[in-house]
């Protein structure tokens, strides 16, 4: 029986990078289609003053020949998750091009994800699994120090997008609220039909 999903949603805010990689990379290595979303929100573990090194240690390695042939250094909290993900997919094999074909990354959470049900992955959250009193960082902090620009924008659009959020789940529960009335007020009309029903089977 296939336990396969149409999209496996992953809120990533609070998991740390390369463990929340691995599960991602195993999941669309197996065929599962799989989208994350609130990159910038991710956490790295060390300081943010020892991972800022590193990065910049990063970003001064190129191609000494053609620097534009690369390595590509993402700026964006999405491509950096992308690009960590791909280190652990064969991608230069069909395999792995295919299954980072079905592999979706996110900075906030845009339009059709939004009214979809987010996932967590509790062996790569942050409380779980790093030692309390442990330094992390922030991975949408540190690629606005690096020149990541949309840093305002992103949080201005997510204020916006709680408001919505939080309106949507206050009708759903007026609604539900309303339904559970209806059904309690109707039950001595129907109860006659429920038990016929139940003989039934049903």
């Amino acid at each position: 029986m296939s336990s396969f999903e149409k999209v496996y949603l992953i809120d990533a805010k609070d998991h740390l990078v390369g463990r929340l990689a691995t599960t991602v990379a195993k999941l669309i290595l197996s065929g599962q289609r799989v989208a994350v979303v609130r990159c910038e929100e991710l956490n790295i573990s060390g300081s943010h003053f020892r991972n800022k090194i590193k990065l910049h240690n990063f970003l001064n390695k190129r191609c000494l020949v053609n620097p534009s042939k690369g390595p590509y250094h993402f700026r964006a909290p999405s491509r950096m998750f992308f690009r960590t993900v791909r280190g652990m997919v064969p991608h230069k094999t069909a395999r792995g091009t295919a299954a980072l074909e079905r592999l979706k990354v996110f900075d906030g959470i845009p339009t059709p994800y939004d009214k979809m049900k987010r996932m967590v992955v509790p062996q790569a959250l942050r409380v779980l699994r790093l030692k309390p009193g442990r330094k992390y960082a922030c991975l949408g902090r540190l690629a606005a120090e690096i020149g990541w620009n949309y840093g305002e924008i992103l949080s201005t659009l997510e204020t916006k997008r709680k408001v919505k959020s939080d309106a949507f789940h206050q009708q759903n529960k007026k609604e539900a609220a309303l339904q559970a009335q209806a059904q309690k007020a109707a039950s001595d009309k129907t109860q006659a039909l429920e038990e016929s029903l139940a003989k039934l089977g049903y």
